[in-house]
């Protein structure tokens, strides 16, 4: 490339001289015919004008024409296109060709004349002329943080972290939307958009949490057994504010939430065949033996019914032959409302014998982790737990024990329990509909009052911490603060069990109880030695009961009460029984 004309650069000056004072490109493929002495001189006149404020003109390139220019280490070749220049600006190579197209701000790294930190061919320029040349400039981007123009870096601030709370690092919430145009809706869409958008249907055998949502939990029809918690793989599902579960992070669509629900997919009745004999839907079910006893101790007093459940367990313990309990505990925040806890020592088991009527959502407190600091220090799979429960929590983890996988943490729990008691239950109640509306509303007894409760011939008792019975009412007077799903139940007696013991079928003071297994025998022969015992003294009471149950159960269940159909319960098929959408994530659910 040739050197401009005289009259070449004052045509190509008149042409830009409305530029004057705006930004521009110096495009490095363009080259100048002047000389050292000539780029000086413009450089001064440039200084001049502009101390003057006066409007400069057209600067010539400074870096000379391609001839005048020389890089190190770059062979000479007469293919000019076949030579590159690396670009230290930007890192990519930089060809003749593409330096036509160089983008604003670029800045030559040799300095101009060929020059660089380590070389000079003009032979004027200073190592300090050098060095603020090549120093990088900035463009209409960010700068630089924290470092001043030499480079240096200066002192950092740092924002202390708040304590307690999410860091608050924004002006506004961070979820803010903004520049949202003029009547656009941008709600959040709902799980319809994934049909809406992509036209995909659930596939026939999968089953998500959704489904469990939409058929049992929204419907009220959830016993708070905590079957689901301890079912997912996943570790998705948690426990709500209001003691419900609840989704806390992505549902992976495994079924197994929906299947071993005792109110959703796990037909329960088709567990006490499983579980026991043949004849296990009769009577009082297909036991070894039963008896009415009590466990002849002091502590007893504060126990239930003879203090039998706390009296085997504790011998349990003291045999060695298992290493905890979970049982129920009283809030320490509210009384009277129940919560699970992992006893491994007499003492422990003393402190919270007696009933509380509420849920524990025990099977979702199963995971040996939230107890490991009690435990002793064992591999998991040597550990030995048992396990006190309503019908429908051993129910559940007899179906959980009787399945084969290897998911999560949660399964070393489920595995532990070794011995399942069970308690005769005919409902359960929700905890804030029967302490609060029921009693401290409608009654005026405030949960703080009660010293002890107990349902006993069909009457709910209550008394106070002097032992006086404040409440004795029909229980079919606290029906609304009752379980929904309850009705739907026919195992009155926890066909699934070990051990079952209750008040039904027994005097005053002692416990009905009804050996089921070899391992509830096992049980009963270690703590025999310990109680007052006699045949069960109205066994027919504990058969009407039950028949009583199971026929209650007959006109709630929506779906055939079937001992001889499969396990498990297809979504599809319950919602064609009771009515529950087939696709919910596919209608706002």
């Amino acid at each position: 490339m040739g050197t401009e004309s005289e009259d070449e650069r004052s045509e190509s000056s008149k042409k830009r001289a409305g530029d004057a004072g705006s930004e521009r490109s110096e495009d490095p493929g363009e080259a100048s015919g002047e000389t050292a002495s000539e780029k000086r001189h413009a450089s001064s006149e440039a200084d001049r004008r502009e101390a003057a404020d006066e409007p400069s003109g057209e600067r010539s390139d400074p870096r000379g024409s391609d001839d005048e220019r020389r890089f190190p280490h770059v062979p000479e070749s007469d293919d000019a296109d076949a030579v590159s220049v690396p670009d230290a600006g930007s890192g990519a190579s930089r060809s003749r060709e593409n330096t036509d197209h160089a983008r604003e701000g670029a800045i030559a790294t040799d300095g101009g004349d060929g020059c660089s930190p380590d070389t000079c061919t003009c032979g004027e320029k200073t190592a300090a002329d050098v060095e603020s040349e090549t120093q990088p400039v900035a463009t209409d981007g960010a700068g630089v943080a924290n470092v001043d123009e030499m480079g240096e870096l200066g002192d950092l601030e740092f924002t202390e972290p708040a304590e307690g709370v999410s860091q608050d690092v924004y002006d506004d919430a961070p979820d803010t939307r903004v520049g949202i145009p003029d009547g656009v809706d941008l709600d959040t869409p709902t799980y319809s958009i994934r049909s809406e958008m992509n036209d995909i249907e659930t596939p026939d055998e999968k089953t998500w949490f959704m489904e469990l949502d939409e058929a049992v939990i929204d419907e009220g029809r959830c016993i708070q057994c905590g079957t689901c918690v301890a079912a997912c793989p996943s570790d998705s599902i948690g426990v709500g504010d209001d003691g419900l579960p609840e989704l806390v992070k992505m549902c992976t669509g495994c079924s197994l939430c929906w299947d071993f629900c005792p109110r959703g997919g796990m037909r329960y009745e088709r567990q006490w065949k499983i579980t026991g004999g043949d004849d296990n839907v009769k009577g009082a079910g297909d036991p070894i033996t039963e008896f009415s006893a009590k466990v002849e101790d002091d502590w007893t007093d504060e126990a239930q019914d003879g203090g039998v459940v706390t009296g085997v367990l504790a011998t349990l313990l003291e045999e060695g032959e298992i290493d905890g309990a979970l049982v129920a505990t009283e809030s320490d925040e509210e009384a009277w409302k129940a919560e699970s806890y992992l006893a491994t020592t007499t003492e422990e088991l003393i402190a919270n014998a007696g009933t509380v009527y509420n849920q524990t959502l025990a099977l979702g407190n199963l995971d040996l982790e939230q107890w490991e600091h009690k435990l002793p220090d064992k591999s998991w799979d040597e550990l030995s737990l048992a396990i006190v429960g309503t019908p429908c929590e051993i129910e559940g983890i007899r179906a959980l024990q009787d399945f084969e996988w290897d998911y999560q943490a949660q399964n070393e729990g489920i595995r532990a329990v070794d011995y399942t008691i069970a308690l005769m239950c005919t409902k359960n109640f929700n905890y804030h509909s029967l302490m609060g509306e029921q009693l401290e509303e409608k009654r005026g007894i405030s949960p703080s009052e009660i010293g002890k409760m107990d349902v006993l011939n069909g009457k709910m008792m209550v008394y106070d911490h002097d032992g006086e019975m404040i409440v004795e009412e029909d229980i079919e007077n606290f029906h609304d603060a009752a379980l929904k799903g309850c009705d739907e139940c026919a195992d009155f007696t926890g066909f699934c069990s070990d051990i079952t013991v209750g008040s039904v079928g027994s005097s005053d003071e002692y416990s009905s109880v009804i050996i089921r297994t070899e391992q509830g025998m096992k049980a009963w022969e270690l703590t025999e030695p310990k109680l007052d015992y006699h045949d069960l003294e109205d066994k027919s009471a504990v058969g009407k009961l039950q028949g009583w149950d199971k026929k209650k159960a007959f006109e709630s269940l929506e779906r055939p009460f079937d001992p001889d159909a499969p396990r498990f319960i297809d979504y599809t098929d319950h919602a064609e029984n009771y009515g529950t959408e087939l696709n919910p994530h596919d209608f706002g659910h």
